[in-house]
């Protein structure tokens, strides 16, 4: 197996006295240093408003890994390990919109190029909010910092989110691509890091007893769930502004669907790859705005238990409205108008405060055309044979099947086959997702980044529910009425509408048919 190791690079984080860059950014390349990934002209620049020295900074940044190793419950902090590292961490002051800070900042860049081996070669992450992105990657531009003064390559990394609609997504692309290449340019999400995502391709591809039962033939339907147990807490303020579909709908859940559905690529390269999934989001049936309710539910949550602990109403929430008709929950079906998924609905759901946090993908198989067990002691002949991918919190891969409970009588029960990531390789080898994307940025691999028209014709087919929302809002408006959200007490699966989404066309989610089925 070859090594991937970064080469030397200068990683500017803008932002960088903000919570991602501590919580997450930092965390993942100091643990990709202790693995010796990083060359040793590997060196971070922090960039953010707030007043620090390179010290100062570099205390924070010990004690946030300090945190992190508590909360991963990882192996003892490494005083020499960290003592190389923090060697590498220096910090600059200045605006997002200041010409003058940026030409401080691109003296300093110059300086580290002379001081460490990084052969010019910069990366500029945004871990910023999104509304100075253009402020600050033209101020990039200005000084001269697009592109390497010393020969080596540029690459920028953009947090999401990424727009707030087709309209805005369009306009910062256009913007961007002004100013630097597409292939510059790595739009990033977290979950494409993830383990279990990656290993959907190797699952589906590198399995002869899989794939040829990957498509409308054998699959029934297919359920997608992002499940989050918590409120929205102290982020209402933001949250309200953004949405369940907003915030996980448009990116995460829309490249679940493409990786579940898409087609094999000519090669394991980011453009197949990345081909491959275009085609499946441009497949996907836009939905008609005046037809929203018929493939759509959305409901925000009320009152409730999660976890042993009361959770107040979204609408009792510090810094929400009374009458905000901001979603914390969406159910969506989508139809994928192609050859292999042709009348195979993927019926996809995600919300905050529901009874855990969990992400998983449940491929769930037409039944046999003759039910020969279908009698009364039969205890699971609702139940789909189905394929569940654990992308979170327990990587895991579960295949349910009918089995002959043991005894003289045909008692007919589903039983699993689990295959757990950290019983197979051990907790160590479950790496944070950031690890392996910004390892992958510094190798120049975009395969799981996402490209300008991932991102547009996702945001597409988003924009689509929410011009139906916006036509339902106003049509109430004009009668003189106010739309009110339909909610599901918080600790419950959601709202009665998203189990009728299903029911329609003879299908539960796949909690209630286990249920069911006990």
């Amino acid at each position: 197996m070859i090594r991937r190791t970064a080469p030397p690079n200068l990683m500017v984080v803008f932002g960088a006295s903000g919570d991602l860059a501590k919580r997450k950014l930092l965390p993942a390349l100091f643990h990709l240093h202790q693995q010796q990934l990083l060359h040793e002209g590997f060196v971070v620049l922090g960039y953010a408003r707030t007043r620090m020295t390179d010290e100062e900074f570099r205390q924070q940044i010990r004690e946030a890994l300090l945190e992190h190793l508590a909360e991963e419950q990882s192996a003892p902090f490494d005083e020499g390990l960290w003592g190389n590292f923090s060697k590498r961490l220096f910090y600059q002051t200045g605006g997002y919109d200041d010409h003058s800070s940026f030409e401080a900042l691109a003296q300093r860049i110059a300086e580290l190029d002379a001081k460490f081996p990084t052969k010019g070669n910069h990366i500029f992450y945004l871990a910023t909010p999104p509304n100075v992105f253009e402020s600050i990657t033209t101020l990039l531009a200005e000084v001269g910092l697009a592109n390497s003064p010393c020969g080596g390559w540029t690459r920028l990394i953009v947090e999401k989110p990424f727009g707030h609609d087709l309209e805005s997504a369009q306009k910062l692309n256009d913007h961007l691509l002004k100013l630097f290449r597409e292939e510059q340019v790595y739009r990033i999400d977290h979950y494409l890091g993830k383990e279990t995502v990656q290993n959907i391709l190797v699952f589906r591809f590198g399995n002869g007893i899989f794939e040829p039962i990957w498509n409308r033939n054998y699959v029934d339907h297919v359920q997608i769930t992002v499940a989050e147990s918590l409120g929205v807490g102290s982020r209402g303020g933001y949250y309200d502004k953004s949405g369940a579909i907003r915030d996980m709908v448009q990116n995460h859940m829309m490249q679940l669907v493409a990786l579940t559905a898409m087609e094999p690529p000519v090669a394991y390269d980011a453009e197949s790859v990345r081909n491959q999934k275009v085609n499946v989001l441009r497949s996907i049936r836009p939905i008609d705005p005046l037809e929203v309710n018929k493939w759509v539910v959305r409901a925000q949550y009320s009152r409730g238990m999660v976890g042993g602990r009361e959770i107040p109403g979204y609408l009792e929430t510090e810094g929400i409205p009374p009458d905000s008709t901001t979603e914390t929950y969406v159910a969506w079906k989508l139809e994928i108008d192609n050859w292999r998924w042709n009348g195979v609905p993927f019926y996809i759901r995600t919300g905050k405060a529901l009874p855990v946090k969990v992400t998983d993908i449940n491929i769930m198989f037409r039944r046999p055309p003759l039910m020969y067990f279908n009698s009364r002691e039969t205890r699971s002949q609702r139940v789909h044979n189905s394929l569940t991918l654990r992308i979170q919190p327990d990587e895991s891969i579960i295949l349910r099947f009918d089995a002959k409970r043991p005894g003289p009588q045909l008692d007919v029960e589903q039983v699993s086959m689990d295959f757990s990531y950290s019983r197979a390789f051990g907790d160590a080898s479950i790496s944070d997702a950031y690890e392996r994307l910004l390892l992958d940025a510094m190798l120049g691999d975009s395969t799981l980044f996402i490209r300008r028209d991932e991102t547009e014709l996702a945001w597409d087919r988003v924009t689509n529910v929410l011009d139906g929302w916006a036509i339902q809002e106003e049509l109430l408006r004009r009668r003189g009425k106010k739309l009110t959200l339909p909610q599901y007490p918080a600790g419950t699966w959601g709202p009665l509408e998203a189990d009728d989404l299903l029911a329609r066309d003879g299908h539960q989610w796949l909690e209630s048919m286990l249920n069911e089925g006990r």
